[in-house]
Formats: structure tokens, C-alpha cells, sequence
């Protein structure tokens, strides 16, 4: 069968391989969807690595009453992905492969979006949007939504450098002989993050790729209750040296295919995403876990050169770098944090160099600022202070926007608006408000411009979460400029003054509702909110749970 020919009937073509270890509570359901593709897919290989569970058994079972379905049954556990996935590759027969994982899905009509694609370009990669479902909060996060904005083909990867930030390998069909012909497979054993490794292989054999718009992959995520490597724990060291390792792994494969521009983008990518992501998690560990953070990544960054440095300067992620590679210990851990979080904050103090040139800190003073500031006032990493003081029926919330060297002043502020989102659901809480920033005040070193709005906590009370639990709410802001230009931004719990504990208050039809205001792992200000006695009590529960947890312990040194 010719991979290249017109699709057009849904003939059996697609091979889905599906991996799991010790997951028969979901692994089923991945196998399924995969069957519910239709007719496009002709066979599932599920690849068991080891399981001590019912996992075997119930795919045993499954495949009994199903003709596509091949169980292959690992009896060593690799403790990795890669390994369970070079298996079912080798026992693919179809033109094309796709990756899965138990805990995930494929949604309807995933696989033939992505074969017409192929097809149609005569592409041997087609490529999705992937989205992180958080299953406790029924919230759905899109993985590099702007690569899959809409449709497109490249001759080559090098005409798009960005497809190297789109790590994942089960987002994307592959045609089966150019994986095979390449040598191409995953690292095998326990070797964390083998996506990276694979995705860069893939890019550097030059593939033409095609790219749809289409949802193709749900990816689950369960909290601590996930056991799949593919999903691994970030709280530990070992987990951050295994990124690494495999970052630069993935750099050191297209550099020697001669793929330097996108051997720049893997390291770009790496300062933009995985040191933000880290970085915003590291003033939550302690002081050891810090230190040994930081010097591995001390390490990893003094191995970039100029060039790398100067391929994205004004991104977020490369002044975090500089200041991590130019301190010897750990510093500034909240302006890194708010820095690297998602838009970006850059927290006062705002220095300068001798020259007076911006720079991050008196005592650092080459490390410039000046890139940042070149930015357009849409995408500076303005920073907004929020301080929530509750009451009993309503709130007061109390805003200030700090200026930033001169471009705020510049651009003209005018006003805030204000929106509580629902993390779940992305609902917001009625329409925004709007409310107009008072004049500047503040000394030369920190002008800032202040603002108030009342929030009422009934609009809060309203839609509970099925199991009577908590809602969060993030609170949005934008910030208005002459001419109207605006940039969105989050707030930044105010530094130095205490959250108010939770309280409960009065809400709709006098029904009691608990009101927790809390800083986010970016130092945001969110509100967790929880309606009724059965919410109030199910809080109380998990606070007792954490305060006995904490106590059987042991103690750091």
C-alpha cells in the first residue's frame, strides 16, 4: 500500500501503539478510544510493561472480542515510556503509527484528521493540538496552541524553528517506514522525558510535516495518583537533572544533524519554558532542594554561547537565566518567580547600572534590562500589587501599578479592568469591572499608580463544584493605555502583608460560604472559594489531613 496515496475512504492505515504500567484503572479506556477512531485504525497494539495489577487481564479480555487489538506483554518493567513504545513500534504493521498513553485519550476523529493531513501533503509527520485535562478541576490547558492555530505544511522543519518547542510525541501520526528507515526510536530504560529525545530525532531527519487545528490528543492529569512515567513528579532534584539531560541531549542531536537554527530554539525553548516552569516552583522547596536546583542549572547554562544568549533576548526566560549563571547561590527567589511566571512581573526594586543603564540589581549591574524594556507596552512585565481585605459581605481589593523605568508613564495609564475567572470552567464573574487608576504617587524610585474596587462574595457563591468542593478564582487584570493599547497581567500578592485567613461569610440565599484568599505558586492572587456547610466541612477535612501529614514529617536539617 503506498503511503503517498489519496485518502479517500477511511481504509484501515493507522496503527495506534498504547502503553501502560500498573494502570488498569484507565488503561481500557485508552484502548477504546483508540478502536473508536473508526475503521481508519487497523490495529492497536497495547504494550503492557510488567504490571502487577489487573492491567494484562483486562486487555487479554478486550482483545478477545476485538480482532484489532495485539497485547504484548513486557516481563521486565522498563520504568520508562520509551521502551514499552519501541516495542509496539516494532510490532506495527500499518503505514502510519500513533502514540498513547493509558491514562490519556484520543479523541473522535483524531486519527483521521491527521492521516487526511498527511495524506493530502504527502507529509511523513502530521502533527495536533494536544490539552492537558486537570481531571480534579475539569480545567483544559492547550499545549502550544499557536503551532495549531490553523492548517500548514512545511517542507522541512527549518521553515518553522517554533515546531521544536512542541516536545510531546503522541499529539502527532507518523508514517511508519520514514520512523524505521531513520532509526528513529525513543531512549530506552528509565529515561525521563525520552519525548524530547524522539521529537528531536524526528526534526532533525528533515521530515515535511503537516499541521491541523484539530483537538487529536487529551492528555489526563490526576495529581499524585498518577503512577506513568510520562506524567513524573517535579518535586524532586532528580526530576530537573533528567530535563536537563534530556534538553540537552535533544540540542546535541540537531546540532549534529546540522540543524543549527533549531538547535538555537532548543535552547531558547529551554530558558522559555522548562527554567520558567521550575523556577516559579523553587521558592516552595527548601534550601536544599534550592541549592542543588541551582547549581545543576548553573551548569546546564554555562554551556551556551554568545549566539544562544542572543537569540532571544527580550524573552522573559533568558534574564532568569543570566541572574541564575551570574549568582553563585541562590537570590531573588520572588522577583525570579514572578519573572518567570505566565505573563511575567518584574518586582520592584528597579536599579541601575553606573552608567544608568536598567539593570536587575545594584550588585548586578551587567545584568542589563535593557532588552526587556525595547518590548512593546503589550508585552512589558508590568507588575500590579494586589491587597484583598475581606469584610462581611463584601471585599475590598486594592490595586497599585508600579512603573517600569519610564514606560508606564510614557504609555499613558488610564485604568484597570478587573475580572475573577473560574480556574475550572473559565467563567468569569459577571462583566469586568472597570476603574480608573488614581495619579502617580510614590517617590523617583517607585511611582506607582493605585486603584479600588468592591468585590460582593454572592456573585462567588454561585455554581459548586458536582462534589460540593472548591472553586478558584483567578483574578485577571488589564491594564489600559492612551490610544488604546492594554496589557493583560496578573496580580501580584502584595509583598509583606499577611493574606487574611479564610473566612465564612453570607452569600446567596443566605447560604454560608468559605472565602480563602491565597498566593499561587507565581505569587499571584487567586480566591478559593467553597459554598455550603458540606464544602465548608470537606476544607476543614483536608487542612486537618495537611496539618497531621505535616506533623508525622520529618524535619529538614
Amino acid at each position: 500500500m503506498d503511503p503517498h496515496a489519496p485518502h479517500t475512504a477511511p481504509v484501515p492505515r493507522v496503527g495506534v501503539v498504547v502503553i501502560g504500567h500498573d494502570d488498569a484503572a484507565h488503561v481500557t479506556a485508552a484502548v477504546r478510544s483508540a478502536l473508536a477512531q473508526g475503521p481508519v485504525v487497523g490495529e492497536v497494539v497495547a504494550v503492557d510493561d510488567c504490571s502487577t495489577d489487573d492491567s494484562a487481564e483486562l486487555l487479554t479480555r478486550l482483545a478477545a472480542n476485538e480482532p484489532r487489538v495485539r497485547v504484548v506483554r513486557r516481563r521486565v518493567d522498563s520504568g520508562g515510556c520509551g521502551s514499552p513504545r519501541n516495542t509496539g513500534l516494532d510490532r506495527v504493521t500499518s503505514p502510519y503509527v500513533m502514540f498513547l498513553d493509558s491514562g490519556d485519550l484520543l479523541p473522535p476523529g483524531a486519527a483521521d484528521a491527521l492521516l487526511r493531513a498527511a495524506t493530502d501533503a504527502g507529509a511523513e509527520v502530521a502533527g495536533g493540538l494536544c490539552v492537558r485535562r486537570e481531571v480534579a478541576e475539569g480545567r483544559e490547558v492547550p499545549w502550544e496552541a499557536g503551532l495549531y492555530a490553523m492548517r500548514a505544511v512545511y517542507e522541512s522543519p527549518a521553515q518553522r524553528p517554533r515546531l521544536v518547542h512542541d516536545t510531546l510525541c503522541v499529539n502527532k501520526l507518523y508514517r511508519t517506514d520514514f520512523l524505521r528507515d531513520h532509526g528513529i526510536r525513543f531512549p530506552e530504560g528509565r529515561f525521563r522525558y525520552g519525548d524530547f529525545v524522539f521529537s528531536a530525532r524526528v526534526l532533525a531527519a528533515g521530515p515535511r510535516i503537516a499541521l491541523v487545528p484539530n483537538r487529536v490528543y487529551v492528555r489526563h492529569v490526576r495529581g499524585c495518583a498518577d503512577r506513568m512515567p510520562s506524567a513524573p513528579d517535579r518535586a524532586g532534584i532528580a526530576d530537573w537533572r533528567a530535563r536537563t539531560e534530556a534538553s540537552r541531549a535533544a540540542y546535541e542531536i540537531l546540532l549534529a544533524a546540522g540543524r543549527k537554527e533549531l538547535a538555537r530554539e532548543a535552547r531558547a525553548n529551554f530558558l522559555d519554558h522548562e527554567l520558567r516552569m521550575y523556577a516559579c516552583e523553587l521558592e516552595s522547596h527548601d534550601v536544599h532542594h534550592r541549592r542543588a536546583w541551582w547549581t545543576l542549572t548553573r551548569a546546564y547554562l554555562a554551556e551556551y554561547d554568545a549566539t544562544d544568549w542572543e537569540h532571544r533576548p527580550t524573552a522573559p526566560g533568558c534574564l532568569v537565566g543570566r541572574v541564575v549563571l551570574a549568582s553563585p547561590e541562590p537570590r531573588d527567589l520572588p522577583r525570579i518567580r514572578a519573572l518567570a511566571s505566565r505573563p511575567a512581573r518584574l518586582l520592584p526594586p528597579y536599579a541601575h547600572a553606573p552608567d544608568g543603564t536598567p539593570a536587575w540589581s545594584a550588585d548586578l549591574p551587567r545584568i542589563t534590562l535593557e532588552p526587556l524594556l525595547t518590548r512593546p507596552v503589550r508585552f512589558l512585565p508590568l507588575t500590579v500589587d494586589a491587597e484583598l481585605r475581606p469584610r462581611a459581605r463584601t471585599a475590598l481589593l486594592r490595586l497599585r501599578l508600579h512603573e517600569l523605568y519610564g514606560r508606564v508613564a510614557q504609555a499613558g495609564p488610564e485604568a484597570l479592568e478587573v475580572e475573577w475567572r473560574c480556574r475550572a470552567t473559565g467563567r468569569a464573574v459577571g462583566p469586568r469591572t472597570t476603574v480608573g487608576l488614581g495619579a502617580p504617587a510614590g517617590g523617583s524610585a517607585d511611582v506607582s499608580w493605585p486603584a479600588e474596587v468592591t468585590l460582593r462574595w454572592a456573585a462567588f457563591a454561585l455554581g459548586r463544584m458536582p462534589d460540593g468542593g472548591a472553586r478558584i478564582w483567578d483574578l485577571r487584570l488589564r491594564v489600559r493605555f492612551r490610544g488604546g493599547a492594554y496589557r493583560e497581567v496578573t496580580a501580584q500578592a502584595r509583598a509583606g502583608a499577611e493574606l487574611p485567613r479564610r473566612c465564612a461569610v453570607v452569600g446567596a440565599r443566605h447560604a454560608v460560604v468559605l472565602m480563602e484568599p491565597y498566593s499561587t505558586h507565581s505569587g499571584a492572587l487567586a480566591l478559593r472559594v467553597v459554598p455550603g456547610p458540606r464544602g465548608v466541612m470537606s476544607v476543614v477535612r483536608d487542612v486537618l489531613r495537611r496539618l497531621l501529614h505535616c506533623h508525622s514529617r520529618p524535619q529538614a536539617h
